[in-house]
């Protein structure tokens, strides 16, 4: 029906962002521990110890931002939070590169303030490509990235906690949509069209997918906003949701200015 026009907005390659943020942490002494598995929290000689896959990091203190588990890892720092993570899975379309022309920007829906979840919507990257998508369907894994992944830890964790079938209950007939969208190319270009009407289901090829560390109150309420605790000697980082990498620095400046609060950093 109508539109609002931001020419000021972009994109960007978010893994090249990432490799800078690790080479500028290298170069003030900092090091990157990829494939490492936090194990077991432990708080001695006024610090803490922090047990990994790849063996103890001892520290005076540590901040959590470990996203999909970071409820997990403040459990095992002794914490009990408000919130659990509850992961949902959002699939991609590609367009074919031929049709690539149909979207020169990004285009967005309005969203629906009763829920953290956008709509489908179309990315055009900065290599040319456009995504298109997502929908957001429970995720049977915390790392669930493909649709046969299955954890039975993380399923009976989801499905145990009251939260999420207070959410279940209020929102069945959006997640009935969103799952038929994940089962129906149809349905998902229906609702694309609505954005771009030209599109047919032919213009689209299977693309990529996410998970979202969706953090859930045990009400029953979905947290849309950042989502902080912190105790003597830990800063936790439970919901950081979209624009959670476009605000990545601001994000970083808010939580050292906590850090030195709490805990008289320089």
């Amino acid at each position: 029906m109508a539109a609002l026009h931001v020419p000021g907005t972009g994109v960007t390659d978010y893994a090249k962002v990432c490799e800078k943020y690790a080479e500028l942490i290298g170069r003030q002494g900092g090091v990157v521990r990829t494939s490492t598995k936090v194990v077991g929290i432990g708080f001695r000689d006024g610090g803490i110890v922090i047990e990994t896959t790849g063996g103890a990091v001892s520290a005076s203190s540590a901040i959590n931002c470990g996203g999909l588990f970071s409820d997990r890892i403040s459990r095992m720092a002794g914490e009990t939070p408000e919130v659990q993570i509850v992961p949902f899975r959002g699939e991609y379309y590609d367009l074919v590169p031929e049709r690539a022309q149909l979207v020169r920007a990004l285009i967005y829906p309005v969203p629906d303030p009763r829920f953290p979840f956008l709509g489908v919507h179309f990315t055009r990257r900065i290599h040319g490509s456009v995504d298109a998508g997502p929908n957001a369907i429970f995720a049977f894994k915390r790392e669930g990235y493909r649709s046969g992944d299955f954890s039975l830890r993380d399923t009976m964790e989801s499905l145990s906690f009251p939260g999420f079938w207070r959410v279940a209950a209020k929102h069945w007939r959006s997640g009935k949509d969103e799952a038929r969208r994940s089962v129906s190319k149809a349905s998902f270009v229906a609702g694309l069209r609505r954005l771009v009407p030209e599109i047919e289901a032919k213009d689209l090829v299977p693309g990529g997918s996410g998970v979202r560390a969706q953090a859930i109150h045990r009400s029953g309420a979905l947290v849309d906003d950042f989502q902080f605790s912190q105790s003597k000697h830990m800063l936790h980082l439970y919901n950081v949701p979209s624009p959670a990498a476009t605000a990545s620095i601001a994000i970083g400046q808010t939580v050292v200015e906590m850090a030195t609060k709490a805990w008289g950093w320089q």
